[in-house]
């Protein structure tokens, strides 16, 4: 796993159902999907834009969920 600090990997690590509720979705869709989960849980609201990431969470999930981080741009 990527080298991350203590609290990446306190807040953005996919527990539980987390990956059921990504079901069959793929490629950027996964990991938007993935990343707005989480990002929901935190702070009780969806990101306004991709831009609320940094690269160290889009990262960090990107290898969980097994997609490339850079695929993010593309997630509407």
């Amino acid at each position: 796993m990527a080298d991350v600090d203590g609290d990446v990997v306190a807040d953005w690590t996919l527990v539980g159902t987390d990956s059921d509720l990504l079901g069959n979705k793929a490629g950027a869709t996964r990991l938007g999907f993935a990343l707005s989960l989480k990002f929901f849980e935190l702070e009780s609201r969806f990101p306004d834009s991709a831009a609320v990431f940094s690269a160290r969470v889009v990262s960090y999930v990107a290898e969980q969920v097994s997609v490339d981080g850079a695929l993010l741009h593309s997630y509407d």
